[in-house]
């Protein structure tokens, strides 16, 4: 079960040391361009939520997010017990949401730069790509789940 934690600790690092290199080498605003018209990482600070939404509400995420982190504690203590990729998955949800928790409280906003630019999409930063590959696996688990009860039922009716 420690094993989880440690990844979501390795998560947090790696998303807080990314986060301070771009506070201490860019601009807010700079933008530098590794693959022109595709890829650049874009210095922004986002003091809301996804898409820009809520802003100025730092201590309403703050409160969320501790609920969340407490949630996905509980669920890693009990059912993730039983399935490491629901595990895995939930380590990877606890520290993204720890780095952007630690954004809003220590610096007041979170610090994005993944910015695609092929796709009209909005700039986001190392612990939301943690967060959605969380969830995906969670919905990747599902969908296993699901198809294996599916060739249980298929099993026993034959």
């Amino acid at each position: 079960m420690r094993i989880y934690y440690i990844i979501a600790v390795i998560v947090l690092i790696i998303d807080q040391l990314w986060k301070s290199a771009i506070v201490k080498w860019m601009e807010i605003g700079q933008t530098i361009p590794l693959w022109e018209g595709v890829f650049h990482i874009t210095s922004l600070r986002n003091k809301g939520a996804a898409f820009g939404i809520l802003q100025g509400q730092r201590w309403f995420f703050i409160i969320v997010t501790l609920i969340v982190v407490l949630g996905i504690i509980y669920y890693l203590q009990t059912e993730g017990r039983n399935n490491r990729r629901i595990s895995f998955a939930l380590s990877l949800l606890l520290g993204g949401a720890l780095g952007n928790f630690f954004d809003r409280l220590i610096r007041g906003e979170v610090v994005d730069s993944l910015d695609f630019r092929l796709i009209d999409y909005p700039i986001f930063n190392l612990a939301d790509v943690f967060i959605v590959s969380g969830v995906a696996l969670m919905i990747l688990d599902m969908w296993l789940e699901t198809r294996t009860g599916q060739q249980k039922q298929e099993n026993e009716k034959v």
